[in-house]
C-alpha cells in the first residue's frame, strides 16, 4: 500500500451492511473553490486557542432504552488538549507520524489474520501479561494530536464521567481502573470499582471472556490483554458496567476491561470504546441496528456527532459494507473506480477488491487521517490531478506527500474534483 491520499470526512456504518455517503447525488461539478486565506487562518488558530470545557452530558437524548436512538457528541483531541507544537508543520508531522504508525498495526493484525496466527500465539500463556501482542493500535498519545476524536460518557452506577476515545478499528472496551499498578495520565480522575454498584467481574466460563484474543484465568476471573502495535498496552479485569450517556441514557452489563496496568501513547481519555464489528463492540453488545458519525475537520473547536439507531437520512445514496471473513472487525466499502474531474480512471477494480483470502479491500476508519491506496492506484490519481493542476507552483514533497504545491501568494485556487466510485449493490 502507497501511503497517499485524501481525507474522508462521512460516513455512515449500519449492521445491515449500508453504507449512506455524504451525497445525494453524483458531481454535477468538475472544479471545486479552495479557500486558501480561511485554511491558513485555521492552521494559525489551531495553534492558539484554548481548549474547551466539555459539558458533563453531551447528548441528545431520543430514549432511554439501548433500542432507541441517541446522539453523543464527538470532540477532537485539539479541543481538549492545547497543542505543543511550535508551528503547523511541526504539529502535521506529529500527525502523520501516528497516522504511519496506525496504519502498519492495522496491516500487521490483518496479516496475521490471513495466516491464521492468532494472537494469543505469539504470547507464552505464563507471560500473557508482559508480552505484547499485535492488536489494532490507539494511536493516541499526548497532546501533539491525532486522528482520534472523544466522547464523554458515565461509567459506573452512579456514573462516574470521563473522556473515551471512539474507534471504529477496535472491538475490546476499556478504561483505566484503581488500583493502578501503573497508569497513564487522564484529564479525569481513575475509575474507582469500589464506588460502584453495578460492577461485575466475569468469570472464565462466560460467552464475553471467550470472546476475547487473550486472556487468562485467575482465581476464576477473567484477565485480558489487549496490545498495540506501538507497544502500547492495557491490561486487567473482564468485567460489566453500566455505560450512561447524558442524564439518563443508560446502559446496563456492557463488557469493559477494568485496566490496572496500561502503558503507551494514551494521554488524555481514560479509555477507549470500540466500534468494531466483532462481539465485543459496544454497537454489537447493545445490538444496535446501526450507528454513524460525521466527524468535523480536526483542527476546528466545533463537536461532530455519533449517532446510534439513527434514520436514514431522506434521499441518501446508500452502498453496502463488506465483512472480512478472516477478521470481523473491520468495515470495508466495494471501491470500483476513482474519477478526476468527471474523468473516471483507468485503474483495474481489482486494485480496491477484498479478495476471498481476506486480502486487499478498503476499510473505513475512524482513527486513520489520510486514505491509503495501493501504488498503481495512487499514481494513476496522482498523475492525473497534477496534469490538471499545472497553473499552480509546485513545491518539495512533505513526508508522504509527493504532489505539494505552494500556495502562499493566493487567496483562493479552483481544484479539479476527486471522487469515489462505489458499488451501491442492490
Amino acid at each position: 500500500m502507497a501511503a497517499r491520499g485524501f481525507l474522508f470526512c462521512c460516513v455512515l456504518l449500519a449492521f445491515s451492511f449500508a453504507l449512506v455517503l455524504s451525497r445525494s447525488s453524483p458531481m454535477s461539478s468538475q472544479d471545486s473553490v479552495l479557500d486558501v486565506s480561511s485554511l491558513n487562518q485555521k492552521t494559525l488558530d489551531v495553534l492558539s486557542f484554548e481548549p474547551q470545557t466539555i459539558r458533563n452530558y453531551d447528548l441528545e437524548q431520543q430514549g432511554a432504552e439501548s433500542s432507541s436512538g441517541f446522539t453523543l457528541q464527538l470532540h477532537s483531541r485539539a479541543s481538549v488538549h492545547k497543542p505543543t507544537h511550535k508551528d503547523y508543520r511541526a504539529l502535521t508531522y506529529a500527525r502523520l507520524e501516528r497516522d504511519s504508525a496506525r496504519v502498519r498495526s492495522l496491516q500487521t493484525r490483518l496479516d496475521l489474520a490471513i495466516t491464521g496466527i492468532a494472537n494469543s500465539d505469539l504470547i507464552p500463556q505464563e507471560t500473557v501479561l508482559e508480552s505484547e501482542a499485535l492488536e489494532v493500535p490507539v494511536i493516541s498519545g499526548t497532546s501533539q494530536g491525532s486522528g482520534e476524536y472523544f466522547s464523554r460518557v458515565g461509567i459506573g452506577r452512579p456514573p462516574s464521567q470521563v473522556y473515551m476515545v471512539l474507534d471504529t478499528g477496535s472491538d475490546v472496551n476499556w478504561l483505566q481502573c484503581a488500583p493502578c499498578a501503573d497508569c497513564y495520565q487522564q484529564a479525569d480522575p481513575i475509575f474507582e470499582p469500589a464506588s460502584s454498584s453495578s460492577y461485575l467481574p466475569l468469570t472464565c466460563d462466560t460467552h464475553q471472556c471467550k470472546s476475547l484474543d487473550v486472556s487468562e484465568c485467575r482465581n476464576d476471573t477473567c484477565l485480558y490483554e489487549v496490545s498495540y502495535g506501538d507497544g502500547s498496552y492495557t491490561v486487567g479485569d473482564l468485567v460489566t458496567e453500566t455505560v450512561t450517556f447524558g442524564d439518563s441514557a443508560s446502559v446496563n452489563n456492557i463488557a469493559i476491561g477494568c485496566g490496572h496496568n496500561n502503558e503507551g501513547l494514551f494521554v488524555g481519555a481514560a479509555g477507549l470504546i470500540g466500534l468494531g464489528g466483532g462481539s465485543l463492540s459496544f454497537p454489537s453488545q447493545i445490538n444496535a441496528t446501526s450507528y454513524s458519525y460525521c466527524l468535523v475537520d480536526r483542527d476546528s473547536d466545533s463537536a461532530s456527532t455519533l449517532e446510534f439507531n439513527s434514520a436514514t437520512p431522506p434521499n441518501a445514496v446508500t452502498a453496502p459494507l463488506l465483512r472480512n471473513h478472516k477478521l470481523d472487525t473491520f468495515y470495508y466499502v466495494d471501491l470500483t473506480g476513482l474519477s478526476v474531474a468527471g474523468n473516471l480512471l483507468s485503474i483495474p477494480p481489482s486494485s480496491f477488491r477484498l479478495d476471498d483470502n481476506g486480502e486487499g479491500g478498503v476499510i473505513v476508519d475512524s482513527g486513520t487521517a489520510v486514505t491509503r491506496l495501493r501504488t498503481e492506484a495512487y499514481n494513476s490519481l496522482r498523475d492525473a490531478f497534477v496534469q490538471g493542476t499545472k497553473n499552480l507552483p509546485s513545491t518539495n514533497g512533505v513526508a508522504l506527500f509527493d504532489a505539494c504545491y505552494d500556495l502562499s501568494s493566493k487567496k483562493s485556487v479552483e481544484l479539479q474534483v476527486i471522487a469515489e466510485d462505489i458499488n451501491a449493490g442492490r
